[in-house]
């Protein structure tokens, strides 16, 4: 048999002899074969190994590769030459229906296979032509008008919402693109207001003389809806106020998904749920449109006449949709116990115990053992206030060896957060009994009564991978009444983390702290409220907190703090990268000697693990003339 070729629209196959090869080759292997027993004669034959190669312009050749038979099926163990030539026939077809989805409707597609090699290779030659266009859009956007006792309500932005098309005149047309800005008009609607829209027809009609494509999409929005009145169902153990006093959505406003997903994610933070679902109940108004159908049927049965009386000209408005919490509660109490290593404060061992409901609050303990610090504090939270505070109050007691500076530590405290992730605040009132030696030097004793206002705002992509944005904390308060206190003072602090993408996979990461601590005498101020740079989080190629002020022979706290950074992620793969960074800062009692900065620089690297990123940086201390390994979980703020 001779070669076999096939034309086709806009494509040409060129078949490789297989049945002459094929014969040639039986022929061949019975004869060798001839001698050898009938278990080698019925042994399976080995699979037909094969080369692809796609020759495309652009991104189409990664399309190809992707989507063929040709390269699905390479290595299969039942692939022969019979089924080769099979996808070598149906690849043209496969090719110009890919191509398509990309832009391309009139490509040609020549397929042909090399058996001068050791294995054949199958070569997927592709001429796209000319790219379709979108030549026009027609938007028919139905309904969206206010349930008629609500029409004094604002009127749906349906200009925006076109506005907000992706596909404009004039782009290639894509198939992944079309799909996807139908999705996105259809989930805008739904997301607010009007849950049930629905697309009711979309069209794409192209034009292959032209290269033109018209493009109609119409949607019909549906009734407009309002939530009604919360409905908690899964609640056993824990009083309904914790999830009411959540609750910012009110009886007659907007359905909003937004809304739904945000009192979820607040009832999951509380901790008394081990899952927590809200959702609107729709049943209402599938109801009410059961009804509707069933009267419609029973007037068409009893007659024109009778229809048009039965048929009511408006049905006033939507029922409103009622706000369901499921809930599932956890455990009452739980107990927890934990190992881990920092190369700040060393080794660490932790005990936890937790339990939900203790006079009507959260109480949460832990006992830490490290190298370093040793701590062990109870807590108890309130549920959260209808106006949005959350309180708190709790005992703790922390012992400390840094830089040869001990200090043990009894505090009583109260605290009141309010706001949410973007915007966070806080007020705490504490009582910190506090004992300090410093080697070499005599033991000390202080007391203070402070009073402190923190400030957060957040600003990111993403909480637990940033790549662009900014985080801000400012803090001011301190010790103003002679009352519990040895020493007044005032306290200012604040910090903050810029992130911002470089290319594609870069990403730059820029980090500042400062503090200032006014008062007339140090002695007497609680060494927590002084400042002392170094370690992981601060200036790396230092020890923790290694800089601050000599005092003998030891590093204790400074009036006034200073440190920046400046670092480069580069990620070769989603989940790797590696860093360069330059750490600079010092802690000291002057703002002279502060802004002084000891530096450190080097390089680490990065992994996106579940729980975030996990850092490890090997930083030289310029001032100290030694490298040192850093290991982190995240950015601490």
């Amino acid at each position: 048999m001779g070669q076999l070729t096939l034309a086709a629209a806009g494509s040409v196959i060129l078949l490789f002899p297989i049945a002459q090869a094929a014969a040639q080759e039986g022929a061949q292997q019975s004869a060798q074969d001839a001698p050898a027993d009938s278990a080698a004669t019925e042994a399976a034959p080995a699979p037909l190994q094969y080369e692809v190669k796609v020759n495309a312009p652009g991104d189409l050749d990664e399309l190809l590769e992707k989507n063929l038979d040709l390269e699905r099926f390479r290595g299969n163990p039942r692939m022969d030459r019979e089924q080769l030539q099979r996808l070598v026939r149906d690849t043209p077809e496969q090719a110009r229906n890919l191509v398509a989805t990309a832009g391309y409707y009139t490509p040609v597609v020549t397929v042909r296979v090399d058996t001068s090699g050791a294995k054949p290779v199958v070569i997927v030659d592709v001429d796209p032509g000319e790219a379709v266009t979108i030549d026009k859009v027609e938007l028919e956007l139905r309904g969206f008008d206010p349930t008629p006792p609500l029409a004094a309500s604002e009127p749906y932005d349906t200009e925006a919402l076109k506005r907000s098309w992706s596909l404009k005149t004039g782009s290639v047309f894509r198939q992944a693109d079309w799909e996807s800005a139908k999705r996105a008009l259809l989930r805008e609607v739904v997301q607010t207001r009007y849950p049930r829209a629905q697309l009711v027809d979309t069209q794409a009609v192209v034009d292959p003389e032209t290269h033109k494509v018209s493009l109609l999409v119409v949607l019909d929005s549906g009734p407009e809806l309002r939530f009604g009145e919360l409905r908690i169902e899964g609640l056993k153990r824990y009083d309904p106020s914790i999830i009411r006093n959540l609750d910012k959505i009110r009886p007659g406003e907007y359905y909003s998904e937004s809304a739904l997903q945000s009192l979820q994610a607040r009832l999951q933070d509380t901790g008394y749920f081990a899952s927590v679902e809200v959702s609107a109940d729709m049943s209402s108004i599938l109801s009410e449109q059961i009804e509707a159908g069933q009267e419609s049927q029973q007037a068409e049965a009893e007659g024109a006449s009778a229809a048009a009386e039965a048929k009511p000209v408006n049905r006033g408005p939507a029922p409103l949709l009622p706000l369901v919490v499921r809930v599932t509660e956890n455990k009452q109490q739980n107990v927890s116990a934990g190992l881990g290593f920092s190369t700040n404060t060393g080794n660490r061992a932790q005990l936890n115990y937790d339990n939900l409901n203790v006079w009507g609050t959260r109480f949460k303990s832990a006992i830490t053992m490290e190298t370093k610090k040793q701590a062990a504090h109870a807590n108890f939270y309130f549920p959260t206030t209808e106006r949005g505070y959350n309180d708190s109050a709790g005992a703790s007691f922390e012992r400390s060896d840094i830089s040869n500076e001990i200090t043990a530590v009894t505090t009583i405290s109260a605290k009141r957060n309010w706001g949410g992730t973007n915007l966070e605040r806080s007020l705490t009132f504490e009582f910190l009994s506090e004992d300090k030696t410093v080697v070499g030097l005599e033991q000390t004793r202080s007391k203070s009564l402070p009073l402190t206002y923190a400030i957060t705002k957040r600003s990111l992509d993403s909480l637990l991978f940033p790549t662009k944005g900014y985080v801000i904390n400012a803090q001011v308060g301190g010790a103003l009444l002679p009352v519990l206190t040895d020493e007044r003072f005032v306290r200012v602090a604040g910090k903050a983390v810029y992130y911002r993408p470089l290319g594609e996979k870069g990403e730059l990461i820029v980090r500042g702290e400062m503090g200032a601590l006014g008062s007339k005498e140090k002695r007497g101020v609680p060494a927590v409220y002084l400042f002392r740079a170094g370690g992981d989080q601060s200036v790396r190629g230092y020890g923790y907190q290694e800089l601050g002020v000599k005092e003998g022979d030891a590093t204790i706290g400074g009036r006034y703090m200073l440190t920046g950074s400046a670092e480069y992620q580069y990620w070769f793969k989603p989940k790797w990268a590696i860093a360069a960074f330059y750490d600079a800062g010092n802690a000291a009692d002057t703002v002279k000697a502060a802004m002084t900065p000891k530096s450190g620089y080097g390089l680490g690297g990065r992994y996106k693990s579940p729980v975030g990123p996990i850092n490890v940086d090997v930083a030289y201390g310029h001032a100290v003339h030694a490298y040192r390994l850093h290991f982190s979980l995240g950015f601490t703020f």
